[in-house]
């Protein structure tokens, strides 16, 4: 898996780089499994608050392999959903970060074409270089965008928007992206920002940030009724649990709060 993806682990938390510079971090099938096999690695690791999701070289994701998917690559199964959340292969890349239970801060840099915007879409905040080229790039090969892209854009920009740039595949740069709802921030130096709000949340009590995120991540699909069930069921979890009660502490105490995992 190191041959296309690295995961390390240090301060709870866990960065993950797509590492096939050479080929602007492309995904060609074993960079799929090798991703999908990532999330799954963070996932089980104890201790993991936060995720930094980034690409070596220059690029973040380039998008498909094209070339490898023209001699053979593309035959992969688009109908077996093995893991649970609905997914198959190609949009678990994407749709895994989202269900991963801990946030995912995504640092772009580059270029973030198809696949590799899906990808970075499926954070729950994403930081991008100054000068970063996006596109949703589908309609350029003759395809429509997948990989859960239409799932996850539905919460970050307006329909007519996403329409638009779906039937063009036209290019937009960082500051757009930004203004349209599918960047957080634009910093020029987006590895240092994630890694700088990811200690942040790490050193908050972690039961209420995975609680926070599963309450969001309900939010497109249920209903009024539904949310508020889910945040007061979410919040029974949480409060009085020995974390809770030493943030408490913590804060009338003035220091740093030491949470357990």
């Amino acid at each position: 898996m190191e041959d296309r993806v690295r995961v390390t682990l240090a301060d709870h938390v866990a960065e993950v780089r797509l590492s096939r510079p050479e080929k602007m971090n492309a995904l060609d099938p074993a960079m799929f499994e090798a991703i999908v096999a990532a999330i799954a690695q963070v996932q089980a690791m104890a201790g993991v608050r936060c995720v930094v999701l980034a690409g070596e070289g220059r690029a973040f994701c380039a998008g498909l392999d094209m070339a490898s998917m023209a001699t053979g690559g593309s035959g992969m199964d688009l109908h077996h959903r093995p893991y649970g959340n609905g997914a198959n292969l190609v949009q678990q890349v994407a749709w895994g970060w989202r269900t991963l239970p801990v946030p995912v801060i995504a640092a772009v840099h580059g270029v973030a074409f198809g696949g590799g915007f899906q990808i970075m879409s499926g954070a729950d905040v994403r930081i991008a270089a100054p000068g970063t080229r996006f596109a949703i790039r589908e309609a350029h090969w003759g395809l429509i965008p997948d990989m859960a892209g239409p799932t996850l854009w539905r919460t970050l920009v307006r329909d007519d928007i996403l329409r638009e740039l779906t039937y063009t595949a036209r290019e937009f740069d960082a500051d757009e992206a930004a203004r349209l709802g599918f960047v957080s921030h634009v910093h020029d130096h987006p590895l240092d920002a994630a890694h700088e709000l990811a200690r942040a949340i790490a050193a908050r009590n972690p039961e209420a940030t995975r609680a926070a995120k599963a309450l969001y991540n309900q939010v497109p699909d249920a209903s009024d009724a539904e949310i508020l069930v889910a945040e007061s069921e979410l919040q029974l979890k949480v409060i009085r649990q020995p974390n809770q009660i030493e943030a408490v502490r913590a804060n009338m105490e003035k220091r740093t709060p030491v949470f357990q995992d």
